[in-house]
């Protein structure tokens, strides 16, 4: 069955590059391949990417401002404060707790933590959840989807 970590690449499809300047007996050294001499032998000499009588390519392409972090974590929510904002019956969901503030958006990856007993019937969909808040909703007669 094909799985996302049984994914192999093509054979042959993946090359490694070529280290270049790491001396004589390399065949790749002194000039690493750029001939001799001239702008585009030099670092950093190279005309720049440009459409013909235009600003530079990179010029017009809009900044992406910010940035996303590659070590994002999921958001905790205790089950205790999720029983108090949430009537019995209530749908607990990313954008639901966006809603109620608890936390950041509607997009948030949420993790429901605690082992608290709680009384309000609650069904949760798409949120990650803990083994012992699971058993708490479960017991109190709610649903984890």
């Amino acid at each position: 069955m094909l799985k996302l970590h049984s994914l192999k690449p093509a054979k042959n499809s993946k090359k490694t590059s070529k280290r270049v300047g790491r001396g004589q007996g390399s065949g790749r050294g002194k000039t690493a391949g750029r001939g001799t001499k001239g702008q585009k032998a030099r670092t950093g000499g190279r005309n720049k990417l440009r459409l013909k009588g235009m600003k530079f390519v990179t010029a017009r392409l809009p900044k992406l401002r910010g940035f996303t972090s590659r070590y994002r974590r999921d958001e905790d929510v205790n089950l205790a404060d999720v029983a108090r904002a949430f009537a019995s019956g209530g749908i607990v969901s990313p954008s639901t707790l966006a809603k109620k503030e608890l936390v950041s958006g509607p997009l948030a990856a949420v993790k429901i933590v605690g082992k608290d007993e709680i009384k309000a019937r609650l069904t949760i969909k798409g949120c990650k959840i803990s083994v012992g808040a699971k058993e708490a909703v479960l017991k109190a007669g709610g649903t984890v989807a």
